[in-house]
């Protein structure tokens, strides 16, 4: 196959007649379930972002798909067009682990077999080949020093999931477009848990409005033919979903699958729904259950429950409880890196009815403490301007309990629910954690200065509204 052979696929559907003429692998092109893509979807963005009119400034994406759904071979096809098609690019390959990172470069060098070794610039390495149009590939290490100072186009880091937090946040500076090449980062993972690195990529994608390709197994099964659904043990999460399917996975290995695994593992690993709750602290919070468009009530009083911070966010929740004593989260406030006296001005403005009319600000224990350098503490800071903070000491655990009691009592009734727009603490409920492994002592949720924050004004509401039911006496200052 000479050069002059083949021609740039200029459109979604040449791309996979393509893949399917060279590599002889027929890519899902069909949406299935609401809010997915397809495999090709991804393919495509990640092909198309250096041709045409409208190039961005970049082509960074998530991709966020089932265990076996394709994904390291796709990053492979996507790596062997980028070397075939755009001259002087330079990429690298990261993953999640040597081995992870081996799987995707062995894929690569596979397709080489098929008619394009002839495009290439000496023999392919064992972790790198380059092309004769001035274009590479390397693997390189799981390891903050490998990653620094690289300076290249596009980054496909495999297996998210897996990364270390230096690595990663090493790799963040590692891409940089020029004049015809727009540099991509591609985040590539199975989320196996709501509070892994998973899920804080795919939170910043959508705050950054970067695009999500996001599949299960419904989008990579075979076309289902004469099965009944009624006894089909799929039933329960297909509902005829395989019936619209143009993928490769067999459905008897996914009955096998299922039959092998717990219930949470087939949910996160396979359809995607939602990570692993096996370390979350609430676990029995459910988005599609406690978290609903909630108006401010006149008629009941607002209650401020607060989080003190300065590099890490300074958090108040507006919260309101109703005749049932059920508690409503109405409104978040969530910043970092500001002076007490703008919060307060900010906490005065967004209170509704005002902050005089409130029916108590709740707040850390800690706040009362003097400060060495200022020789006032935050909780007077307040006071002298206009907000009285109260608080009671408490342990970590009795807060935990009280929340976990009113977001599902034994009579399995919901006590708690959280408007919408409370992202933050909506994704801190999610995602609060255990640590990986306790040794010894009480069980109690990791600080890890991310999703604590939320979660420690939530408590100082509920252990000072319980007291303040009892007609306790507060301290304040």
């Amino acid at each position: 196959m000479g050069e002059g052979e083949i021609t740039r696929p200029s459109s979604k559907r040449k791309l996979k007649e393509f893949v399917k003429t060279f590599l002889n692998i027929d890519i899902p092109s069909r949406k299935i379930c609401d809010g997915h893509s397809s495999p090709l979807d991804y393919l495509w963005h990640s092909f198309s972002a250096d041709f045409g009119k409208k190039r961005k400034g970049n082509a960074d994406c998530v991709v966020w798909a089932n265990r076996a759904g394709g994904k390291t071979e796709l990053a492979a096809i996507a790596t062997l067009l980028d070397l075939v098609f755009k001259p002087n690019c330079q990429i690298r390959i990261l993953g999640g682990s040597g081995e992870q990172a081996k799987r995707l470069y062995d894929y690569l060098t596979g397709y080489l077999n098929l008619g394009f070794k002839e495009f290439l610039d000496g023999p392919a390495r064992k972790e790198s080949c380059k092309f004769m149009n001035g274009s590479s590939v390397e693997v390189i290490t799981q390891s903050a020093t490998a990653v620094r100072g690289q300076h290249i186009h596009k980054l496909r880091c495999d297996e998210v999931e897996l990364f270390s937090d230096d690595v990663f946040a090493a790799a963040k500076f590692t891409t940089q477009s020029t004049f015809d090449l727009t540099a991509a980062m591609e985040l590539i993972s199975t989320m196996h848990r709501p509070y892994g690195l998973m899920q804080q990529c795919v939170s910043s994608a959508v705050e950054r409005k970067i695009p999500i390709f996001k599949w299960c197994i419904w989008e990579v099964v075979e076309k289902c033919r004469g099965r009944k659904c009624v006894v089909c043990p799929l039933h329960r999460d297909c509902q005829g979903k395989a019936k619209r399917a143009d993928g490769y996975l067999k459905i008897d290995d996914l009955i096998t699958a299922m039959r092998r695994s717990s219930r949470s593992a087939w949910e996160s690993e396979m359809l995607c729904t939602k990570p692993s709750l096996e370390n979350a602290v609430f676990d029995n919070f459910d988005t599609e259950i406690h978290v609903r468009e909630i108006d401010y009530d006149p008629n009941l009083p607002v209650f401020l429950a607060l989080d003190f911070g300065f590099i890490n966010p300074f958090v108040c929740l507006w919260i309101q409880v109703d005749k049932d004593n059920t508690v409503r989260v109405i409104d978040e406030y969530y910043h970092s890196r500001v002076t007490i006296d703008n919060h307060a001005y900010q906490i005065k403005m967004l209170t509704p009815g005002g902050i005089r009319n409130a029916g108590g600000v709740f707040c850390d224990p800690a706040g009362a403490g003097t400060n060495d350098i200022t020789g006032t503490s935050a909780v007077k800071e307040l006071k002298d301007l206009g907000i009285t903070a109260k608080f009671r000491s408490s342990g970590i655990l009795e807060g935990i309990d009280l929340i976990r009691k009113s977001l599902c009592s034994a009579d399995g009734k919901n006590h708690l629910f959280i408007n919408r727009r409370c992202q933050k603490l909506i994704e801190a409920m999610m995602c609060y954690h255990y640590p990986e492994s306790q040794s010894g002592g009480k069980e109690l949720p990791l600080k890890d200065g991310i999703y604590d924050h939320p979660i420690d004004a939530l408590r100082y509401f509920f252990v000072n509204y319980k007291q303040r039911s009892r007609k306790a006496v507060y301290r304040s200052y």
